[in-house]
């Protein structure tokens, strides 16, 4: 594992791990979740950046600025975008929840990313009381009150997204409601994967058959 910085904040940093031999593989970016939250980080990610270098890509494990630790909006977006500038390669996006949105929203924004995994993706900021209430984290203020930073973050906003996406999301989530990936799956067209029986925090458990299917789709449309 390497640690690579595109930043000088104390959370701009990136963890890259490939596999053994040889010099270029695929690159999965691997975008943590936590509502934005600081008291969430990477270590979250790193189970899923070590056993997708065991299955043949490099995976780039971030962090960034958070809710409470320099961050919200736009400087958390800036740096999921900054940190795959420090990559000189094509990347697939890979995300869990506030992950999975900035996995997605990164596909609409960044032109090296040629495809997201969204695993439970936070994917429209007004569908769901819920998920608006945690999106006024991020974003500082209500909809009526920062419309544009609304406009510019969610990324049921930014549709179309000329890149193949892959949602996965489980029946049982409490957390992040499966029906902000049917919806956004029937406006996008993306590829929808619904797991029955599923709650929110398998999608991440290495091991577990949900990150299996995470894992899966992120290395086909990695290859």
């Amino acid at each position: 594992m390497r640690r690579i910085s595109y930043g000088t904040h104390a959370s701009q940093f990136g963890e890259l791990s490939s596999p053994a031999g040889g010099d270029s593989f695929p690159v999965v970016v691997v975008i943590h979740g936590g509502f934005w939250h600081q008291r969430y980080g990477l270590e979250l990610g790193r189970p899923l950046a070590a056993d997708l270098a065991a299955h043949g890509v490099t995976a780039f494990n971030v962090e960034y600025r958070r809710v409470d630790g320099d961050g919200g909006w736009p400087a958390t977006g800036e740096d999921v975008l900054a940190a795959i500038d420090a990559l000189d390669a094509d990347v697939v996006t890979l995300g869990h929840s506030a992950g999975g949105h900035l996995a997605v929203w990164a596909a609409a924004r960044h032109p090296r990313v040629v495809g997201a995994v969204a695993q439970a993706g936070v994917l429209d900021f007004l569908q769901h009381p819920q998920i608006t209430r945690r999106a006024a984290e991020l974003l500082g203020g209500t909809p009526e009150e920062v419309p544009d930073f609304y406009a510019d973050a969610s990324p049921a906003a930014l549709l179309p997204i000329a890149k193949p996406m892959v949602l996965v999301h489980g029946t049982d989530d409490e957390d992040v409601p499966v029906a902000q990936s049917e919806a956004f799956a029937a406006s996008s067209g993306a590829e929808l994967v619904v797991l029955p029986g599923v709650g929110h925090m398998e999608l991440i458990e290495a091991g577990h058959p949900a990150w299996a299917v995470c894992r899966d789709a992120a290395l086909r449309l990695a290859r």
